[in-house]
């Protein structure tokens, strides 16, 4: 057998940036220059951070980090993490953004309207770290910037979020776990906090951007519109968790199907039954075993929805949107109301059930055909 190569963990944003101050706060009062130094994390865990060069100022001192994504599939990975310290007589540390660093422009996020997007905890851990330095009776302010990152955040969802101009400071151990699902997931929860913040109570969960586009086009609120990736259980979870009281489920047939077979992670490698849970559906709407056979030998979804159209059975179009609607009200236990839309490659409505109808009237939405 042969061994798995263990993945190499990163350093977040956030603490490239408090290694960033500390580097710049070390060089000021101390007239050192440490080629690596610690900070601390939240949970009492000190992460050593290479510092990649020193910057001089006329009032003050800045030092840069290399954003190390480890084995992560980072957009960050390669930047430079810039912190400028200037002191001052305020007996405070103020953290103000920079070039390539976003500006929140919605409510609902960690970060109140008008700052920097710099979460609370990277906050406190570029605090912590210019302390841990700072001479008594001193203050700072510390300009957190990312050259670059107002092009990489084109990738990330802080456009989505309100968050212009750049990337965020992110991170709550300071470490980047190479693949972290997790942390994927986690990143999709702030917009279902902006929806509740522009006074929505209903939202629409969709896989991905081109659900996001099919329903914007379609005149559907945006802040409304939440992006949940495979991680459909997760998500109608957080919706719970979080205070929303009904949600639509709108994508593309061959991922919702999934949902109709009670799967609530739908990555392909995790989980594949579109042809069974179709040939199922049709069985019980009296198909013929040619038919679920052709269906069970599909290799895509368009080739199911073709074999429907040709033996009149697009009711089982239907039958996938309400059984997908009750087994994701069944897997929150009945805390949600859900309703489904089904889509086609090319974003057209296959079927929608009438919870989603209901729904969709109340946002002001009419869902047609």
């Amino acid at each position: 057998m042969v061994a798995q190569k263990k993945l190499r963990t990163g350093i977040s944003t956030g603490a490239c940036a408090a290694a960033a101050a500390k580097a710049a706060a070390t060089a000021l009062f101390k007239n050192q220059y440490p080629g690596r130094l610690p900070v601390s994390n939240p949970q009492g865990n000190q992460i050593w951070v290479p510092v990649q060069r020193y910057i001089s100022l006329p009032q003050g001192q800045g030092a840069a980090v290399l954003k190390d994504g480890g084995d992560d599939p980072d957009v960050t990975h390669g930047l430079e993490v810039i912190a400028e310290l200037v002191p001052d007589d305020s007996n405070l540390i103020s953290i103000k953004g920079g070039e390539g660093v976003g500006r929140v422009t919605q409510p609902g996020l960690q970060v109140p309207v008008g700052g920097p997007a710099i979460n609370p905890v990277p906050a406190w851990m570029i605090k912590t770290a210019v302390a841990e330095v700072l001479p008594e009776n001193t203050g700072c302010s510390v300009t957190i910037s990312v050259p670059g990152g107002e092009k990489v955040a084109k990738r990330t969802l802080n456009p989505r979020l309100g968050i212009v101009g750049g990337i965020s400071i992110l991170g709550t151990t300071g470490i980047v776990r190479p693949m972290s699902e997790e942390a994927f997931k986690n990143s999709l929860l702030p917009m279902i906090d902006m929806a509740l913040a522009h006074g929505f109570d209903k939202v629409l969960l969709t896989p991905g951007r081109m659900g996001v586009k099919w329903a914007t086009d379609r005149g559907l609120p945006e802040k409304t519109i939440v992006e949940m990736g495979n991680f459909v259980g997760f998500m109608l979870e957080g919706c719970v968790e979080r205070g929303i009281k009904k949600v639509i489920l709108w994508g593309h047939c061959g991922k919702l199907i999934k949902v109709a077979a009670g799967i609530f992670h739908t990555h392909s490698k995790l989980a594949d039954a579109r042809q069974e849970t179709f040939a199922a559906l049709a069985a019980a709407a009296g198909a013929g075993s040619a038919t679920v056979n052709a269906i069970l030998n599909s290799t895509t979804t368009e080739a199911i929805v073709e074999i429907l159209l040709q033996h009149n059975l697009t009711r089982v179009l239907a039958m996938a949107a309400q059984r997908a609607s009750a087994r994701a009200t069944a897997h929150v236990r009945d805390r949600l109301v859900v309703g489904t839309v089904l889509l086609s490659m090319r974003g057209e409505i296959l079927a929608a059930d009438e919870q989603a109808r209901l729904i969709g009237r109340e946002l002001g939405w009419r869902i047609s055909p």
